[in-house]
């Protein structure tokens, strides 16, 4: 972003950054930009916040007001990718006990990722599969903690891929679970792997990978790198 800046700024437009990466601020003469120091993936601090990312982005704006640069700022307020905790979700009760945890699970919860999807006008779910496919991704991803070769069972991507719509699918009906309101840094994340079969299966899947051979790019983006 920040070169793209200059690239702008070039063209004749005004532009402001907002980095977690002083360092490279700095190194590049951003035009405008406003360092905040919050985790990477929240680039306005606190999910859900409304005012607090209005803070933010007036303290961005403000910037605009400086028509020589380089400029660059720091944000009042930091957030340390440690706090927050786990949401409380709560979790449907078993529904086909014939099926995996994890795929019962993803069923039951298609009304709350529906009600979301309504709510809000979008999703990222779509990367490689749908919202119908989850399920049967999550049945794939049993096979391969089971010990079959990923590249076996039928995905429609790389784990990491897949994975990334099996997350978004979760973390975005979580909010209907929960009801508004603002939540904790990584706390969807927390919740998803910590509480949910989805996540506990993934993590089983990405063990199981690792610990057969498979690439370091295969296995080791299913999940943040501190997770196990």
């Amino acid at each position: 972003m920040c070169t793209l800046a200059h690239v702008f700024e070039a063209a004749g437009l005004s532009t402001v950054v907002i980095t977690p990466m002083r360092n490279i601020a700095e190194r590049m003469r951003t035009p405008r930009a406003l360092y905040a120091e919050f985790p990477l993936g929240l680039p306005l601090g606190k999910p859900r916040d409304t005012a607090y990312q209005h803070r933010v982005l007036e303290a961005a704006f403000a910037l605009l007001e400086r028509p020589a640069g380089p400029v660059l700022e720091d944000f009042p307020e930091t957030i340390q990718s440690k706090d927050g905790a786990p949401l409380e979700c709560p979790l449907p009760p078993r529904y086909d006990p014939t099926l995996h945890p994890a795929v019962d699970e993803a069923r039951a919860l298609r009304s709350a990722y529906d009600r979301a999807v309504a709510k809000n006008g979008r999703t990222s779910v779509g990367r490689v599969i749908g919202p119908d496919d989850v399920p049967a991704a999550l049945e794939q991803f049993v096979w391969i903690a089971d010990g079959k070769p990923w590249n076996e069972v039928g995905l429609a991507g790389r784990p990491m891929q897949v994975v990334h719509d099996i997350r978004a699918y979760y973390e975005e009906l979580a909010f209907e679970l929960v009801g508004d309101g603002p939540i904790p840094a990584w706390g969807a994340e927390r919740w998803f792997f910590d509480t949910t079969e989805a996540g506990k299966l993934l993590l089983e899947a990405r063990r199981r990978l690792k610990a057969d051979g498979a690439d370091q790019p295969i296995w080791f983006y299913m999940a943040p790198g501190s997770r196990e």
